[in-house]
């Protein structure tokens, strides 16, 4: 798949055929998230996998958007390390970078795949930190529900040119 396909085509995926998400994907997309733009090459990223059904279907509890995570084969926490920020408060884009990266990568590999925020809602970040021992300093971005699809969405053109403006904004 072309990069500009992928794009254009992704979409959120929130229904799970069954089967695993396997070791060898898992790897593709922490690759793909990790080779994300970051501020000053911060790299201010941890991820933490769950494939564990008793810790997806607690996800689905303290997250009120994030009930399909019950029925993932596999999801993936993403938090920023604020301990290595070379440039504080960018760990927010850093890791959304790494998540939209995640995502093509899902696509790519024909698994369905929907990005849940936690941050900056502080209530979801202190429940998830709990829920996953995140340490003094890492804070809980998003998680992602993983799997192979059981829906099938289609793309849709939001080409917007009234959102285009050349040089400024018009008077």
């Amino acid at each position: 798949m072309d990069v500009m396909d992928a794009i254009l085509t992704r979409r959120s995926i929130r229904k799970y055929a069954e089967g695993p998400v396997t070791d060898e994907q898992l790897r593709t997309l922490l690759s793909a998230a990790m080779a994300a733009p970051s501020a000053g090459n911060q790299q201010p990223w941890q991820f933490v996998v769950v494939r564990q059904p008793a810790l997806l279907a607690e996800v689905s509890r303290i997250h009120p958007h994030v009930h399909m995570a019950a029925k993932a084969p596999a999801g993936i926490l993403v938090c920023g390390d604020t301990r290595v920020e070379k440039y504080p408060g960018y760990w927010v884009i850093d890791c959304a970078a790494a998540v939209q990266n995640l995502l093509l990568a899902a696509h790519g590999l024909g698994l369905g795949a929907v990005w849940t925020g936690i941050h900056p809602v502080q209530e979801r970040v202190e429940a998830f930190a709990k829920l996953f021992g995140a340490p003094a300093g890492v804070v809980p971005h998003s998680f992602i529900p993983i799997g192979r699809p059981a829906e099938e969405r289609r793309s849709e053109d939001r080409f917007r040119p009234e959102r285009i403006h050349q040089e400024r904004f018009p008077a």
